[in-house]
């Protein structure tokens, strides 16, 4: 069990922060926080970035201290309150982006803005979502 939600960790981490500076996010530096020490121990010649530091931690699973277990067991809990959140508002707000923002490129917030830009034409359910999720 462990051992799947590290992988699923190092997975959900690459995917989201693996195009940006990601090093500077929060979720990766509370697990490079609480994962120091193992970091210098077991990680220090791995290059970061692309998710290969977690990758490394993975590799040494059996010897992480229980502070390095909790940081990214929150890390993964975040992650999946913060996917939680994202599909709701995408439920919620599918008719609003298709009509206000098909044509814009997804990341970097564009499509947010692109709501944010339309806000008085967005049905009800769109901006209730968005306000539950902190979005607005």
């Amino acid at each position: 069990m462990k051992r799947a939600l590290l992988w699923t960790l190092v997975l959900c981490l690459a995917l989201v922060f693996g195009g940006c500076a990601a090093s500077k996010h929060p979720l990766v530096e509370q697990v490079a926080k609480g994962c120091d020490k193992e970091i210098a121990e077991y990680c220090k010649e791995v290059t970061p970035g692309e998710g290969r530091v977690l990758a490394c931690l993975y590799a040494h699973e059996d010897k992480l201290s229980g502070q390095c277990e909790y940081a990214l067991y929150d890390a993964i809990a975040q992650l999946e309150r913060a996917l939680t959140a994202l599909t709701y508002v995408a439920n919620e707000c599918r008719d609003d982006l298709k009509n206000y923002c098909a044509d814009v490129k997804p990341g970097e917030g564009r499509l947010l803005q692109c709501m944010a830009k339309n806000d008085a034409k967005l049905n009800k359910r769109c901006t209730q979502a968005m306000k539950d999720t902190g979005l607005k």
